[in-house]
Order: C-alpha cells, then structure tokens, then sequence
C-alpha cells in the first residue's frame, strides 16, 4: 500500500492533534495530591506568597522552658501560629487550632503557637481560660515573627515536611474544618 503525501499530512495532523490533547490533559488534570493541596487552600483562602521557598529557621522558648528548633521539626508538617493575648481574633481561632492538633499524630504534624506578648503569667492564664493544650513558643524580641513576614494577627504559616512553605493565611480559620484537615492530611503525605 502505497501512500501520498496528502496520506502523511493527515496522519501528522492527527498525530499533532493527538500529541496537543495528551499535553492538555496532563495539564489541566492535577495528580490527586496536588488537588488535594490546592482546593483546601483555595477554600481556606490560603496566600502562596513565597510558597516553595524554605522557611525561616528559628529557635524559640517554650512556655514551659524547652526550647524548640526549627531543625528539630523537619520531616513533620508545621502550623505556626501567630497569636496575642489581646487579639479577639486570636481568641476566637485558638480552640479550632486545638482541634487540629489532637487530630494528627506528633510524629507527622507539629502545630505551634507562637506570641510575642512579655507576661508569661498572662499567657498562661489565657491558655488555661480556654482550656487550651497548644504549645507555645515565646517571640519576645519579635525576629521570629519579622523573619515570618507577620503583619497581622492571627497570622497561621504552613511548611511541607521538607521545610518549604506553602503559604499563610491573615485573619482567623476554622482550623478543624473538613478543607483544614485535608489539607494538612494531604501534606502529610509523601511528595512524588
């Protein structure tokens, strides 16, 4: 069989067709733990500024005295809080956080709260008033929150376990919502 050029066009323009469809689709259909990370942000109103970028490193007191290195945290997925004792705002999110903390096994997901308020009595007793199990790291000379770029409060910064941020979010969430959960489950997984 013999075949003429019209024949060879044809079949490279169904083959081009074919190629430009496949590349499409590749595109415009996410693999799932990709789907599972965006949508939850796009719900949760999440900013990706500076997402992919890796995050300060820091070295902050614990409320009880233990210190907690940024180091130490790699390999799990991180929840910086940005809080005050005075921040309405901070109050009305903090037990939602709590929520999501209890949900994830240590070993994989680490949520901090993180305040530059000085009177350690008062953060304490705010804690305590909400019946509050949330860790809190002391940022009294404010580098850590400069260094996280925090403008606002609450402020809540999320980092991949290979500690590279994903974005933060301004304002108060409902951090134990279905899309705030898939979304730190999804980033508890494996990157492919």
């Amino acid at each position: 069989m013999e075949m003429n050029r019209s024949g060879w066009r044809r079949i490279g323009e169904r083959g081009a067709a074919l190629l430009l469809l496949g590349l499409l689709a590749c595109a415009v259909v996410p693999s799932a733990l990709a789907e599972a990370v965006l949508d939850p942000i796009k719900a949760l109103k999440i900013s990706r500024t500076a997402s992919g970028s890796e995050a300060p490193v820091f070295s902050l007191t614990q409320l009880d005295g233990q210190e907690v290195q940024s180091k130490d945290l790699r390999g799990k997925v991180v929840v910086l809080n940005f809080w005050a004792t005075w921040c309405g705002p901070c109050k009305e999110e903090m037990p939602a956080l709590d929520r999501l903390r209890r949900q994830f096994d240590r070993k994989d997901v680490a949520v901090y709260t993180i305040t530059t308020d000085l009177q350690r009595d008062g953060i304490k007793a705010f804690m305590d008033h909400l019946g509050l199990g949330l860790p809190v790291l002391l940022d009294e000379d404010k580098d850590v929150s400069s260094a996280f770029l925090v403008r606002g409060l609450p402020t809540t910064v999320l980092i991949r376990r290979d500690g590279k941020l994903v974005g933060r979010a301004v304002g108060p969430r409902a951090w134990d919502s279905p899309e705030a959960v898939a979304l730190v489950r999804a980033l508890t997984e494996p990157v492919p």
